[in-house]
């Protein structure tokens, strides 16, 4: 045990209804790159808030080896002190401040006289930046970039931190592409050489296979087991996480195309893309494949009101639509699940029921007063449609997992009668059992004669769900697969595509 940098001794955690961590115990050691594997709900966000002091346990003991004195952080300062480090899910940074701001925040470097030493900021910010290959002016304000690369600044940022014990990574390349996924990937061999201890949560198992050492699986909050990666496959991980066998979970039918719901022509905005041209057709699922920059989401973004375009027109069922605002969007049948749920997806405070329901309330009011019957059936029945695991709608939506949440987000839109779906990334921070209910809500949906535009970061997932998929390099379309090829194409191949402009 001389090696033991963390130990977690019969740590218990409950909330209203909800045990959340039951008598969990293990070990982690110095240098040891541990994955905490589960379903979403399985305990392992309650788990890593209670080892950086942001949670308290009701039972148990948490404690780090800080030069062979064993000390129990109380909340996250004590954490930060210890050298304890978190990457979490959601990104959490100072989005107002610039890069360099948030480097520095609470370690201001200091000129002679007092004042704040901005050139020796922007100067080793700008070596973390080029290290990690973020490519942007340290100066720049954290809210100007895509959630991706706000992402790469949470990662890069625990680097100018002189102390490191301990790093726990949530789900970290949720949103990064292949080349940042090889930096973020040479960055954690680094730390491990150094000693340094690593969690890491996923729920891509590869990367798992790849870059951990051992993995603990929990499962209702109850710790499973721990396995050496080398003696375990990826099919064993998933019967121990989820008590059951997951074939391909890309295995959905695909439909033959009916009538064109959507037609997009020479779409251009002045910063983000320029002369995107695409058609949807009912039953169809349209992939959108593309490295971090490519103008994806900025596209359909425009097409739902929240971005202002420069030229192009659209048209819906065939007719020219004029779309404004999101609210012009949802009354052409426009309904879009963005990338950041938590951010504009959902209303985390508030009920399942309403958040459900939010979309729509015109439609089951009158003279501006709402049908309380219809609100609750409505909400029923799409909870019961989507598979929302919950005791009751009454839920607040904070308390549901991450899969649950973005299952809310599903039934908002199909709740507001839109035939047109626009799922940006709708499996990021999703285990694989979620996932394949999710990829199955699509394939049900493709068969009602919905259109579906799917933006997915990662290549298997929208290669093997897209009936035809569009590369976006640079704000350009640099290339239309059909099914046949996708089947075919190779994940270097569309890569090139992807780098093409």
């Amino acid at each position: 045990m001389d090696d033991a940098l963390l130990k977690i001794e019969n740590v218990s955690k409950s909330y209203p209804g909800v045990k959340a961590l039951d008598k969990v115990s293990m070990t982690i050691h110095k240098g040891e790159i541990r994955a905490f594997l589960g379903e979403n709900g399985a305990g392992k966000s309650t788990l890593i808030k209670c080892i950086m002091g942001v949670e308290s346990p009701d039972e148990g003991v948490i404690s780090v080896n800080c030069d062979g004195e064993w000390k129990s952080p109380r909340n996250p300062v004590e954490s930060k002190e210890l050298g304890m480090f978190a990457n979490y899910q959601h990104v959490n940074i100072a989005k107002e401040l610039s890069i360099a701001e948030n480097y520095f925040l609470g370690r201001v470097p200091k000129t002679k006289l007092g004042f704040v030493d901005w050139k020796k900021m922007y100067s080793d910010s700008r070596e973390v930046v080029d290290k990690f290959g973020i490519d942007i002016d340290p100066r720049e304000k954290i809210s100007n970039l895509t959630v991706a690369m706000q992402e790469m600044v949470t990662i890069s940022k625990i680097s100018v931190n002189d102390t490191i014990r301990l790093v726990i990574f949530d789900e970290p390349t949720a949103l990064l592409e292949n080349d940042k996924v090889e930096i973020l990937f040479r960055y954690i061999r680094e730390l491990k050489s150094q000693g340094v201890s690593i969690i890491y949560i996923s729920h891509r198992l590869e990367e798992i296979v790849e870059i951990c050492d051992t993995v603990s699986v929990l499962k209702d909050g109850v710790y499973i087991d721990t396995k050496n990666v080398s003696e375990v496959t990826k099919d064993m991980l998933v019967s121990m996480m989820v008590g059951r066998e997951i074939g391909d979970i890309y295995n959905i039918s695909h439909m033959d195309p009916g009538e064109e719901l959507l037609r997009v022509e020479h779409l251009s905005h002045k910063k983000y893309f320029k002369d995107v041209s695409f058609c949807l057709k009912a039953g169809e699922i349209l992939g959108f494949s593309g490295l971090v920059g490519a103008g994806r989401s900025e596209v359909m973004r425009a097409l739902f009101g929240l971005e202002k375009l420069e030229a192009g027109e659209i048209y819906i069922k065939g007719k020219k639509a004029e779309i404004r605002c999101p609210q012009d969007a949802i009354y052409q049948g426009i309904g879009f699940l963005t990338e950041d749920r938590r951010l504009d997806g959902v209303a985390l405070p508030l009920s399942i029921e309403t958040n459900i329901n939010a979309a729509s309330y015109e439609g089951i009011s009158r003279f501006g007063v709402i049908s309380l019957k219809q609100e609750k059936e409505r909400a029923e029945r799409y909870r019961e449609r989507t598979g929302i695991k919950t005791p009751n709608i009454q839920q607040k939506v904070e308390n549901l997992s991450g899969g649950n949440q973005q299952k809310v987000v599903i039934s908002k839109i199909l709740c507001a009668g839109s035939d047109v779906l626009i799922f940006d990334e709708p499996t990021v921070g999703v285990d694989v059992g979620a996932k394949q209910e999710i990829y199955k809500i699509m394939e049900e949906l493709a068969k009602e004669g919905k259109g579906i535009i799917l933006i997915s970061s990662y290549l298997p997932e929208v290669m093997g769900l897209s009936d035809r998929c569009i590369v976006m390099a640079e704000g350009k379309v640099t290339g239309v697969l059909d099914r046949n090829e996708l089947e075919s194409v190779t994940e270097e191949t569309m890569l090139k595509l992807a780098s093409t402009s």
